[in-house]
């Protein structure tokens, strides 16, 4: 069965996409530790990000630097934070989180419930800065 990442990659599932390749896609996380909390993932699933072969990798993590800036740009904040932990989807990704403190990156807080209106805003911002 496709993961909830890949359904989102083939558009069968909406998302707040902030930025695009021909083997990444970058969108935010609905349900936030810190607004602005970007996916990134690449288009070819794969559940261990170290089973991504070299190349693969690589690009994967130019691409998320790409979107790391941008999203710096757009969301005020001292430094993005990045984390790989994918225990609950079997699809590699990276999170990109604004960070304007180290509690920032706790993922075992209550996410954030932003809403459609918020998300719209913060996706606009990041595509702009990227464009």
């Amino acid at each position: 069965m496709a993961s909830i990442f890949r359904r989102i990659i083939q558009g069968e599932i909406p998302c707040y996409k902030v930025s695009e390749d021909d083997q990444h896609l970058a969108f935010l996380d609905i349900n936030p530790v810190a607004l602005g909390h970007v996916l990134v993932v690449p288009k070819s699933e794969t559940d261990y990000i170290f089973d991504i072969t070299d190349p693969a990798y690589q690009e994967l993590w130019v691409f998320a630097r790409k979107v790391a800036v941008g999203l710096k740009k757009a969301v005020p904040c001292l430094k993005v934070g990045v984390t790989v932990i994918g225990l609950e989807v079997p699809h590699a990704h990276i999170h990109l989180v604004p960070m304007q403190n180290m509690s920032d990156m706790n993922f075992s807080r209550t996410k954030l419930t932003p809403s459609k209106e918020e998300l719209e805003t913060i996706q606009k911002l990041i595509a702009q800065h990227l464009a």
